[in-house]
């Protein structure tokens, strides 16, 4: 079976994640789709093969014959969806041969088009894999399930040496939790790679530092007829916080290795307000430059309006995997060469954002980052092609290939 068929199937079960939720998964639908991947790769030879309380699914490739003292190589992706777009009721729709032109997604009123999307010139003549316009596809992390799954299948019906393999599907990877409850020690890899990326021929060793953070605002709240020297309206005092940061580090103006800081939720009237934040950069110092800016408007209100009007919590999210990859850039050398084997010609991205790779890569388990094929995630512009998926499965085999020799 080639791996985009497996993700029609995949993307077909509602396992979008949820960031309010207090559970371990967050959702419990995303047990739905760890069942049918333990059940399919015991199918396919994976004898031990199991899901967790926690729904984290693992399995294990005995290595070949002789090959047992080779490092234990591991395949990781994410089985939940995005809580961006609806992830429910997915229809995806397969266009054989596609034409290199915009694409209508159904009878959605949405369009992906060449003007926005300029990439989609080089997928003519491919088979592109869309929604209807009406969900995200899924196929982050989808694509990446569905490719190690292909390889898997393809590894246990040749011949090919190999030492140990190390299977593992994450929950939670879109709400920052993926690697939360990742049993490193029973995974059993001494080296992985998530399978997690967007084009086929990106290898990813970088990534954003991030950290959210939370700002609330109280105020003194008296009739306005009365409010003379006496009221501070804390959504005003939001506001005039959310000026003193600087207006060009936003994600919209911001790109490569810049980083920013993004409003991500905001509600308040005049008694309280909050502020909802996420911080990213890739430098550490900047990072840490980014933290104190915050810092320094909430000193400079409380100066203002009094002490405790501005209340500002920041907490770490994740680090940049760089430090961690760094002793171990043959990991990068490997995924360029299988690139290259697999006729593509390979390109080092920095990511703008995180992967359960770089939180496992800080938990002992070196782990960069490979492309799926995939484009536009988290909304309903997503899409993929059986080609570029079926280049992934080539990749995972040369890097197979070359921890074994």
């Amino acid at each position: 079976m080639r791996a985009y068929e497996r993700l029609l199937n995949y993307v077909k079960i509602y396992t979008t994640s949820d960031e309010e939720s207090t559970t371990v998964p967050s959702t419990a639908r995303q047990f739905d789709l760890a069942k049918i991947l333990v059940e399919e790769l015991q199918s396919l030879g994976v004898t031990d093969a199991r899901v967790d309380d926690k729904c984290y699914v693992y399995g294990t490739i005995p290595a070949t014959a002789g090959y047992e003292d080779k490092k234990s190589l591991g395949f990781i992706a994410h089985m939940d969806t995005a809580p961006d777009f609806t992830g429910e009721n997915v229809n995806p729709i397969v266009e054989e041969n596609y034409d290199g032109e915009d694409v209508v997604l159904g009878t959605s009123g949405r369009v992906i088009s060449v003007a926005d999307f300029p990439h989609l010139k080089s997928l003519k003549g491919r088979t592109l894999i869309h929604t209807d316009g009406t969900t995200l596809l899924g196929a982050d992390d989808k694509s990446g399930i569905a490719e190690i799954m292909t390889f898997v299948e393809e590894l246990l019906n040749s011949n090919e040496p190999h030492g140990k393999i190390c299977i593992g599907f994450t929950p939670d990877e879109e709400i920052g939790a993926g690697a939360d409850h990742f049993d490193v020690k029973a995974f059993g890899a001494d080296f992985a790679y998530t399978v997690d990326g967007g084009e086929e021929n990106a290898v990813e060793y970088e990534n954003f530092n991030a950290a959210g953070a939370t700002v609330k605002f109280n105020g003194v709240n008296i009739h306005p007829g009365d409010a003379k020297d006496i009221m501070v309206n804390a959504a005003l005092v939001a506001m005039e916080f959310n000026a003193m940061l600087p207006p060009t580090e936003v994600p919209s103006k911001t790109s490569g290795y810049e980083g920013f800081f993004h409003l991500t939720d905001m509600s308040g009237e005049v008694s309280t307000a909050k502020l909802s934040y996420i911080i990213r950069d890739h430098d550490e110092k900047k990072f840490a430059d980014k933290k104190k800016v915050m810092e320094h408007a909430a000193n400079i209100i409380n100066q203002k309006y009094g002490e405790g009007t501005c209340v500002l919590e920041i907490k770490d999210q994740y680090q940049n995997m760089l430090e961690k990859i760094k002793p171990h850039m043959f990991l990068i050398d490997y995924a360029f060469k299988a690139l290259e084997d697999a006729g593509e010609n390979p390109k080092a991205v920095a990511i703008r954002g995180g992967t359960d790779g770089a939180r496992l890569s800080f938990m002992g388990l070196p782990c960069p980052n490979l492309g799926t094929g995939g484009y536009n995630f988290h909304g309903p512009m997503e899409h993929i092609t059986a080609e570029g998926m079926d280049t992934v499965v080539k990749v995972l085999h040369g890097i197979a290939r070359q921890f074994a020799e």
